[in-house]
């Protein structure tokens, strides 16, 4: 059996150069349209701005982005708080109503036991050498997280836009937060 057809010559074929050149178009083409299909979306909504609710979605995002995730972070209400350079860094855990608290309700709800439970949870993070609030925010920036504040939230609460970290975005709305999380792969709301 014959692999030559009868209508073929040698003079139609193409040279090994440019076969070889037509192979790496093909494979730049291929890994072109490989690293598109892999980029992957996160969409974050980041509602509580307590202590132990910062850190979920910064861990998240953090994670995410290592992982080669597009990660955005849209922070509304009292998560305005975390991207907040100095209230970041005065988070408080409540006591009350947190049913992993190793108090009851009753005890929590003394004055001075969120201050006393937050000290007992900053005490726990040093101990076991846990980054910060603003530790996982920068190095969430640099891996190119992109933290949105809500800018109904700041005139609401009558923040400065001056007061965020360095790299927040601000001015976004709710329809931008809505449209991220509609092109995202995965949505979260903490």
């Amino acid at each position: 059996m014959s692999t030559d057809t009868p209508d073929a010559s040698a003079d139609d074929a193409p040279s090994r150069a440019e076969l070889a050149a037509r192979v790496d178009e093909l494979e730049d083409a291929l890994t072109e349209a490989a690293d598109e299909d892999d980029s992957k979306k996160m969409s974050i909504i980041a509602t509580k701005g307590t202590l132990d609710m910062a850190y979920p979605p910064l861990i998240l995002a953090s994670t995410a982005a290592a992982f080669g995730y597009d990660v955005t972070v849209f922070h509304t209400f009292w998560g305005l708080d975390i991207l907040h350079e100095e209230r970041s860094k005065d988070l408080k855990l409540s006591s009350v109503g947190n049913p992993n608290m190793p108090v009851p309700n009753a005890v929590a709800a003394l004055p001075g036991m969120d201050r006393v439970t937050t000290k007992m949870m900053e005490k726990k993070i040093a101990d076991n050498d846990t980054a910060t609030i603003e530790e996982l925010l920068e190095t969430s920036l640099e891996m190119g997280v992109e933290f949105q504040a809500c800018q109904m939230t700041i005139d609401l609460m009558d923040y400065d836009e001056d007061d965020f970290y360095d790299g927040v975005t601000t001015g976004v709305g709710a329809a931008t937060a809505l449209q991220d999380m509609a092109n995202a792969d995965i949505q979260l709301l903490v």
